[in-house]
């Protein structure tokens, strides 16, 4: 008799983050009985809703596309009703310089590559010979497969490939952070690349932008989390994974504070730092500690300012050149009129700042796009310090596979062998195929 029916423990999973929650669906609709532990009240790990007072912030603003089919899939196996919780537009790049607009770029309603192709034909703020280099750089690649062993930065691509730097400055380095939540001198031009081609090869709707009717709890850890409870899931909060007993046949149980809870499968859907900190400890898993560790980190930050809500936006997201601003969401589609939500992606000057300074510094360059606007009521400040990895040259021959030397032990989580950046649905897609993996196990 195959492993799976005569199992009489649950599947732990470490971590009721994206991916965690991606894994315990797949394994529920499986008929696997699951344990989630979750060191946090809340699901959702680091892309989750925080209560400040009397209100709801997102910690961070996720850029979701019409690509992303893993999450949009186990959003609609949860109950969730897409056309209710996105609103689709194609994708639209507005930045300013100052108060004036320096870049504007919207995709076409043409088949791809043409819907992007036709945008750089047609975009605001390029000269000619920018818009005649973006278009050949842009059907480059559609060619470019960049392997692990030779991958240089985003920066050291853009070069060779002609790129001027105001080209760079307003068009390229926006994307790159955006997109890899890392500077373009360190970032991977494999990484860059592969998301650029998902843009530009794939169906039109798969560059659509999805912007949230709805914080980031409602999009999917509370919707799961009821899927996994009307599914017989067994969901405990507040429970912090503090060690691993494993022994030479495999994992045997793990430890939350003094309490010892057995399991035969172990999946660690918890950040990659805190999975490296959990497997440092095993003689058998130093290898893949190393390798965590040489993953790094690079933190996001949100700044919350709450306008009159008459305050809006020309367009749902804008960015910003040259500024301490890099992003800026309209939270009105949220039902937050007034409240915009300004993204810091990765390492700079901004995390040294104090939060009043950086608060000050925000809502300067937000006067200065949009005079007209009132002064901020009041504001909020969210820092992720390791929000994601680094995805920096070479980063992607050293990320893991959902299987571990360890049996019985797994990986889930953005960071682990996707060939996507740290996104959601890199997340999703993490946990979809570890929860296969471990299925695959029980039956062999």
């Amino acid at each position: 008799m195959s492993e799976r029916h005569d199992a009489t423990t649950p599947v732990v999973i470490a971590g009721g983050g994206w991916a965690g929650l991606a894994a315990a669906v797949s394994l529920c609709q499986h008929k696997v009985p699951v344990l989630l532990l979750e060191s946090a009240r809340q699901l959702g790990g680091r892309a989750r809703s925080v209560r400040i007072g009397d209100n709801i912030y997102d910690n961070g603003q996720h850029l979701m596309i019409g690509a992303y089919h893993g999450m949009l899939t186990l959003m609609q196996e949860v109950g969730v009703d897409l056309d209710e919780a996105f609103q689709r537009l194609p994708l639209t790049l507005q930045l300013y310089k100052g108060k004036k607009m320096s870049l504007r770029m919207r995709a076409r309603a043409l088949p791809a590559p043409l819907h992007l192709l036709g945008a750089l034909i047609s975009v605001r703020g390029l000269s000619a010979t920018e818009q005649f280099k973006a278009l050949r750089f842009s059907r480059q690649v559609l060619r470019m497969d960049i392997p692990p062993g030779e991958d240089i930065s985003v920066r050291a691509l853009l070069h060779s490939q002609a790129q001027t730097p105001g080209l760079i400055g307003k068009l390229w380095e926006p994307l790159c952070i955006a997109i890899l939540n890392t500077p373009p001198d360190l970032a991977s031009a494999r990484l860059f690349v592969a998301v650029l081609r998902i843009l530009f090869a794939g169906m039109r709707r798969h560059s659509d932008m999805l912007i949230p009717r709805h914080e980031l709890g409602a999009l999917l850890p509370r919707p799961a989390g009821e899927f996994l409870e009307r599914h017989g899931a067994r969901l405990e909060l507040g429970q912090r994974v503090t060690d691993l007993d494993i022994g030479e046949r495999g994992v045997r149980a793990v430890q939350v504070g003094s309490r010892r809870i057995p399991c035969r499968h172990l999946i660690l859907a918890t950040p990659h730092v805190i999975s490296r900190r959990l497997v440092s400890h095993h003689p058998r898993l130093h290898g893949l500690a190393k390798r965590l560790s040489r993953l790094g980190a690079e933190p996001v930050t949100t700044v919350y300012l709450q306008y009159p809500p008459e305050t809006r936006l020309p367009v749902p997201m804008a960015g910003f050149e040259n500024a301490v601003a890099q992003w800026v969401f309209d939270r009105r589609i949220c039902n937050q009129p007034g409240l915009m939500a300004v993204v810091i992606s990765a390492r700079g000057e901004h995390m040294r700042l104090a939060t009043g300074e950086l608060t000050e510094r925000v809502a300067a360059d937000l006067a200065r796009a949009f005079p007209r606007w009132p002064a901020h009521r009041h504001s909020q400040v969210l820092r992720e310090k390791r929000a994601t990895f680094c995805a920096g040259v070479g980063s992607d021959a050293v990320r893991p596979d959902n299987r571990t030397a360890v049996r019985g032990l797994w990986l889930a989580g953005d960071y682990t062998a996707t060939g996507l950046p740290a996104t959601l649905e890199s997340a999703v897609r993490s946990g979809q195929s570890c929860a296969q993996t471990v299925l695959d196990a029980m039956q062999s």
